[in-house]
């Protein structure tokens, strides 16, 4: 059994951009000796969250829309106390989770036809962004 790290940079804009990652995660399983197995997707930070959809403009706007009408930016005891106004935010990823595991089978993601891998950067600003990605197989 092996266990391969790597990691995806991304530079974001915030308020729920929504990003594919999708080929980057499959390119990076297609450069590994191993062929079976699970892929965890992990995000560096409390401001954003991984999931899968079926990436399109349509489905991005309907996940900010649904964010600002369950978790709207506003006064959270969070931005009492360091006052950077990204309560919300936490909240958000809290929500929806840093990481997601999916299997492959000879180095291909068991995905359906339309499921993608997205990022959800929840932040209140840009940033610059890690994704880790640790394959687990044989």
């Amino acid at each position: 059994m092996a266990v391969v790290s790597r990691t995806l940079k991304l530079s974001t804009r915030g308020h729920a951009e929504v990003v594919d990652i999708t080929h980057d995660v499959a390119a990076a399983l297609g450069e590994l000796e191993i062929r079976d197995g699970i892929v965890n997707v992990s995000c560096v930070g409390s401001t954003g969250a991984v999931t899968t959809v079926e990436y399109e403009p349509g489905l991005c706007q309907d996940i900010k829309d649904i964010l600002d009408k369950l978790i709207p930016a506003g006064h959270y005891h969070h931005d009492q106390a360091w006052g950077d106004g990204n309560g919300h935010s936490h909240l958000r990823a809290s929500l929806i989770g840093p990481s997601l595991t999916l299997p492959f089978n000879n180095r291909k993601m068991i995905l359906g036809t339309w499921q993608q891998i997205i990022f959800i950067d929840l932040d209140n600003k840009p940033r610059q962004r890690q994704i880790v990605l640790q394959f687990l197989g044989e």
